[in-house]
């Protein structure tokens, strides 16, 4: 089969379901989203049966199996988080502390969601509006991209982003890409609000996973 047959064979798939490319690829994003929350929260509760969290011998075990890539592993799993939402950073980030310990898991995490900060912020300037609409969700993007008419307003918004916790920061990356804010400026807002946002995910998010294990489980 020719690439231009498998091309018409995949647009006839979607018209038959009635889905755009843009519904199906959120559709696949979706279950993805799910697959990858489903396998973070198993990890957890194997982790925390085997005492992984609570047992400095079993985590170096654990550890050790891993050899010396393990850090290198985990930075490439948020990379793929920020670009990619498989899977919830509110769990990866705390996975981070538990499994590296507070200073390492903390660098590890600061690395590699700044570099897939970045990702965004390039694929954006590079490929522009079409690419953010598609992966993001179409409410978040109406919600926010008239932010973008006022320069100063979206400064604003880009830099309370950077330091609020639960905010959407993946996605306002991927908007600053479409924005007219120079990557200098981006990369530095990005520096200095990460680790403030990083250490109450780290830390909070540990403390409740460890309420939830030692009183719900």
């Amino acid at each position: 089969m020719s690439q231009e047959e498998t091309n018409n064979a995949f647009e006839s798939f979607l018209n038959s379901i009635h889905l755009s490319k843009k519904e199906f690829i959120q559709y696949g994003l979706n279950i993805l989203n799910l697959i990858g929350l489903g396998a973070i929260l198993f990890l957890l509760y194997w982790g925390y049966k085997e005492e992984i969290f609570t047992s400095e011998a079993a985590l170096r075990d654990l550890l050790s199996t891993m050899g010396p890539l393990a850090p290198y592993g985990f930075i490439f799993i948020q990379i793929i988080q920020t670009v990619v939402p498989i899977i919830p950073a509110a769990l990866t980030i705390p996975m981070g502390i538990m499994v590296f310990g507070g200073l390492q898991g903390f660098f590890l995490n600061f690395i590699g969601i700044m570099i897939g900060s970045v990702i965004n912020f390039s694929l954006a300037r590079k490929f522009g509006r079409p690419l953010v609409e598609t992966i993001s969700n179409e409410k978040q993007f109406n919600k926010y991209i008239g932010w973008l008419d006022n320069k100063k307003r979206f400064d604003k918004l880009f830099i309370f982003g950077m330091f609020f916790p639960i905010s959407p920061a993946d996605f306002l990356c991927y908007l600053a890409g479409l924005s007219s804010i120079s990557f200098k400026k981006f990369l530095t807002i990005l520096s200095v609000g990460k680790p403030f946002t990083l250490l109450i995910y780290s830390y909070g998010m540990v403390e409740i996973i460890d309420f939830v294990f030692q009183h719900l489980i």
